[in-house]
């Protein structure tokens, strides 16, 4: 039976016993009994403070919003921000960190990030840190999406992998600590009954939104291809209650898209015109028009060719189009702005690349 890394903390106790603890999570730090992680390493443990990354320790936060420092009503405990600008880890008074975070899976999700500083602050002030490992809803099989260029790192993709990756959180750990020479004295204790063709469908957990802006699984397949919108003047759907799965503008025609988008016939998923009002975020209070994307096979479907394909349609269609620097990050390459982009050449050449860094990870694979 599947068992998340904190619902295993007796492998935890050599580590942690007589320690002073430093906790970074979340709301998603849970054990399988729904309790909180902070309240397992509170009991059992010296657990003296906690660090919250981006969308704050309850998860209510929009993207991009800095996070004060506060105190944690239930259990006391400090709660220090890991995303306010210039503020570094104050891993001060602590003897280890601890991790448990449930992530998604893909470059642009900003936690990976936290974790990579914390690491790196780790082995500056020379203490360990231990990832309770949690798995990957999307998988461990199927990688897609571009590789990052190092001239692109940035919050929203540090290191040279791909926008999919399919690694749980500590064999991503365990890759950049390496291949990136961080030096973190790293600790896992990994999830049971695990292997590389477990998803969200076949454990059957429950879902806990990540972010604020993707509550369903369905957000997280879509957002794999439709996260490039941010970097864009296109609605990617933040502001109604089908963000990264509504994609529009008001001056986007949306049955002129839909049957496009339809007229590729690509596997597993459908376009339907759609109309929407963003409640914030772009087009705030205007009508937007565009498609809505139904996922009809998500074995089938492949949501970053999905995403591009419809981004470079917009663009080839609709002189309003434009883009913001931001898109380069997303991507990791500012391949897309150049006056002569062809998708299938650009599709080709990253899926190259992505091979290469499938086979590199191997050697850090935890489960099989």
């Amino acid at each position: 039976m599947y068992k998340h890394g904190i619902d295993n903390i007796e492998k935890a106790d050599a580590l942690l016993c007589g320690k002073r603890v430093g906790l970074i999570t979340n709301h998603t730090g849970i054990t399988s009994d729904f309790v909180r992680t902070v309240d397992v390493l509170k009991a059992r443990y010296n657990l003296v403070k906690l660090f919250a990354p981006e969308h704050g320790l309850h998860g209510v936060l929009q993207a991009g919003v800095e996070i004060d420092n506060m105190t944690d009503e239930k259990s006391g405990l400090p709660v220090l921000s890991l995303f306010k600008e210039g503020s570094a880890p104050d891993f001060s008074g602590i003897d280890i960190i601890a991790y448990d975070i449930q992530d998604i899976g893909l470059r642009f999700f900003t936690y990976i990030s936290v974790l990579a500083l914390a690491m790196k602050e780790c082995a500056k002030v020379n203490i360990p840190l231990v990832i309770f490992d949690r798995y990957n809803p999307l998988g461990l099989n199927d990688i897609s999406g571009t590789m990052l260029n190092k001239e692109f790192s940035s919050f929203v993709g540090m290191y040279e992998i791909p926008s999919r990756y399919a690694l749980t959180v500590g064999e991503y750990a365990k890759y950049v600590n390496e291949e990136e020479g961080i030096g973190c004295q790293l600790e896992i204790i990994p999830c049971s009954d695990l292997s590389r063709q477990d998803d969200f469908y076949s454990l059957n957990t429950p879902w806990i939104p990540p972010s604020p802006n993707c509550p369903t699984i369905e957000t997280a397949l879509s957002y794999i291809g439709t996260v490039v919108f941010e970097g864009t003047n296109v609605s990617e759907g933040r502001g109604t209650t089908k963000p990264f799965e509504l994609i529009g503008a008001p001056w986007i025609n949306e049955n002129s898209l839909s049957e496009q988008m339809n007229s590729k016939k690509l596997k597993g998923v459908f376009f339907r015109p759609a109309q929407f009002m963003p409640t914030f975020s772009k087009y705030k209070g205007e009508c937007c028009k565009g498609v809505q994307i139904h996922i009809t096979d998500r074995k089938e479907f492949d949501s970053f060719y999905c995403g591009m394909l419809l981004l470079d349609t917009i663009r080839k269609n609709y002189t309003e189009f434009k883009t913001i620097n931001f898109l380069c990050e997303l991507l990791g390459t500012d391949e897309f702005t150049a006056d002569d982009f062809d998708l299938e050449d650009f599709i080709s050449k990253h899926n190259q690349k992505i091979r290469e860094f499938h086979n590199k990870a191997k050697k850090y694979h935890i489960y099989n």
